[in-house]
C-alpha cells in the first residue's frame, strides 16, 4: 500500500473512531458504528490487497474495542476483520455492475460485522447477557433491529460520502 493510501485509511478510520466515541457519549439506545461506514468506506476508494484489508478491518477492531460500551469489547477484533474481508470481496463482486455498490457492499459489511460480533459475545459471555435478558430470544430481538437500522444508516453515509471522496483521490492522480 501507498503511503498515500495509508494515510487515507488512517484519516478515515480516525474520522469513524472520534464520531463513535462522540455518538456512544449520547448514551443513546442505538449508537451507531461509524467505524464499520469509515472503514469500508477506506477500502471502497483504495481497493487494497486482502491482507491489507484485512489489515484494515484489525486495526478497526482495535479501535472499535477500545472505544465501545458493548458487552464484550473483544469480540471486535474478530468481528471488525471479519467485516473488512466481506468488504474486500462484496465490493470486488459489485463494483462495475451497479453504481449502489458502495451502499449494497456497508449494508451487507454491518450486518457481517453485527451478527459476528453477537454471536461471539453469546458465547464468550452468555451468563452476563442472559441475566441482562430474560431469554436469548429477547436478546435477539432487541439485538438485530439495531444491526439493520446500523446497517442502513451505515450504507446511506457511505453512499453519500463516495462520490465526492472519490472526485478528491481522483483529481490527486491527475
Amino acid at each position: 500500500m501507498k503511503s498515500k493510501d495509508i494515510a487515507i485509511v488512517g484519516i478515515l478510520l480516525a474520522i469513524g473512531a472520534i464520531l463513535r466515541y462522540f455518538l456512544a457519549m449520547l448514551h443513546t439506545p442505538l449508537t451507531p458504528n461509524m467505524i464499520i461506514a469509515f472503514y469500508c468506506l477506506a477500502i471502497i476508494l483504495i481497493r487494497p490487497k486482502i491482507y491489507e484489508a484485512i489489515g484494515i478491518g484489525f486495526v478497526a477492531g482495535i479501535l472499535s474495542m477500545l472505544i465501545s460500551g458493548s458487552i464484550f469489547p473483544p469480540a471486535n477484533l474478530i468481528s471488525e476483520p471479519l467485516g473488512a474481508l466481506v468488504c474486500f470481496g462484496i465490493y470486488g463482486l459489485l463494483k462495475n455492475r451497479t453504481k449502489l455498490a458502495p451502499t449494497v457492499t456497508t449494508f451487507l459489511v454491518t450486518l457481517a460485522s453485527g451478527f459476528s460480533f453477537a454471536v461471539l459475545a453469546l458465547v464468550a459471555v452468555a451468563p452476563k447477557i442472559l441475566s441482562k435478558y430474560a431469554t436469548l430470544e429477547g436478546f435477539i430481538i432487541i439485538f438485530v433491529p439495531i444491526v439493520v437500522i446500523t446497517a442502513i444508516f451505515n450504507a446511506v453515509i457511505v453512499q453519500i460520502l463516495y462520490v465526492p471522496s472519490s472526485r478528491v483521490l481522483s483529481r490527486g492522480q491527475e
